[in-house]
């Protein structure tokens, strides 16, 4: 009995042990995955431009020991940082046009990249990424997951390669092979109707009947305004004046993504290491005082578990047992202690990078906009401004708007 009893104390000790953590939401991405270029370059008719909005943060891990060293700036800052590298990325392929970071929606957009953070540790990201064009077709929402090694820190390059390059490559590929299975039909079809929405949102009186909409939400071109329609080329001109904002919003994203490489790969590394440092130093925390525990009651069995004589006899071994299993806990104890270092350590960095993250402001056309938790509202405010600006030009009368663009498009609403 006695020694069932002390097995099984040694039991629940392998069980603390070796438990691990609980795997991650969606499929890990492969390794060196290697991006997909197409065989030949692409004329014009064949590409399309692809707008990626700010990703949204998602939420931090509620339990205290999984979101030690995470703060809300940073995962702010990763909302900014991911869908710019993904920019990047998708511009190395040769798929694409014009690749875009919007810090909202995008009326016009041909294809539109939306991302939420489901978890980002530094050692681990999951990103869940979700695809659609002009046209309300859904191309596809997954889930991306990476684990990244030690070595992939190292020998790291902006715009080229990120520590999580196989999770931007494989997000990459599949819009590629997406896109590869479009007719020449689907593509024109895709950019008419990117082009006719953003005059609707300008102009919804007047271009009320050239597209129509499908009972589960697919938008179509029911007619197409003539090659020299006054309003579409007012239309265009009002959509370059668009873009070279939106050019000019990803200048500045792009020198804040820039200023924040080195700090954020710099966290992510260390968080890494000393995450792994403090595990290690929590199993080794834990066996010593599991160990203790186990030791300590195996005495007191011995004890009560007998009679006196057996009790006399084994009072030495008694003895050296609790002495061990005391020495075995304050062990522990103190291992803990060196942990606690490591999380300190942990949250100065945290609070390092917050300070090195700190976003930027950039002057556009005598504007200043501040592109951070406020760029929507910038962004919004400048697309009012272009309906007012389309109706100077016009002599139509503005429609009624509060300064939010999704209003007029709300009738061919994104997925």
């Amino acid at each position: 009995m006695r020694l069932f009893f002390y097995n099984g104390i040694g039991g629940i000790l392998i069980l603390f042990i070796l438990s691990g953590c609980a795997g991650l939401p969606g499929n890990q991405v492969g390794e060196q995955v290697a991006p997909m270029v197409p065989g030949h370059e692409l004329v014009d008719s064949e590409l399309l431009n692809v707008s990626i909005r700010i990703f949204h943060p998602g939420e931090l891990p509620q339990n205290p020991d999984e979101r030690r060293g995470l703060s809300p700036e940073i995962r702010e800052a990763e909302s900014r940082f991911a869908p710019i590298h993904l920019k990047h990325t998708l511009q190395r392929t040769g798929y694409w046009g014009a690749v875009r970071v919007v810090p909202g929606d995008d009326v016009g957009a041909e294809v539109y990249v939306r991302g939420k953070i489901e978890l980002s540790d530094g050692e681990s990201a999951v990103l869940n990424v979700e695809v659609t064009d002009a046209r309300n077709v859904l191309w596809f929402r997954r889930l991306y997951a990476e684990t990244a090694r030690s070595e992939e820190y190292y020998n790291t390059e902006p715009e080229r390669k990120d520590a999580f390059q196989d999770l931007f490559n494989t997000i990459a590929n599949d819009l590629a092979q997406y896109r590869n299975s479009l007719s020449r039909l689907d593509i024109e079809e895709i950019r008419n109707v990117a082009a006719i929405r953003y005059g609707y949102s300008m102009a919804p009186d007047a271009l009320d009947n050239y597209l129509g909409m499908t009972g589960d939400g697919r938008v179509f071109v029911q007619r197409l305004p003539s090659r020299d329609d006054p309003m579409m080329e007012r239309v265009e001109m009002v959509k370059a004046r668009d873009d070279m904002l939106v050019d000019a919003i990803n200048d500045y994203y792009d020198i804040y993504y820039h200023d924040l490489w080195q700090p954020y790969l710099n966290w992510r590394k260390f968080r890494q290491e000393e995450v792994s440092t403090l595990r290690k130093l929590e199993r080794q925390a834990l066996a010593k005082q599991l160990i203790g525990i186990t030791s300590i009651v195996g005495a007191i069995a011995l004890g009560i578990g007998g009679n006196y004589e057996t009790a006399v006899r084994t009072q030495p071994l008694q003895q050296l047992m609790i002495a061990g299993g005391s020495y075995s806990l304050y062990s522990g104890f103190q291992t803990r202690e060196e942990s606690r270092i490591n999380k300190d350590a942990i949250e100065e960095l945290d609070t390092s990078f917050s300070a090195e993250a700190e976003p930027l402001v950039i002057e556009v056309d005598g504007k200043t906009i501040r592109l951070t938790g406020s760029a929507e509202q910038q962004y919004s405010k400048w697309r009012s401004m272009l309906k007012q600006i389309y109706a100077r030009e016009t002599g139509l009368l503005p429609t009624v708007d509060s300064g939010s663009t999704s209003a007029p498009a709300a009738k061919y609403p994104q997925p």
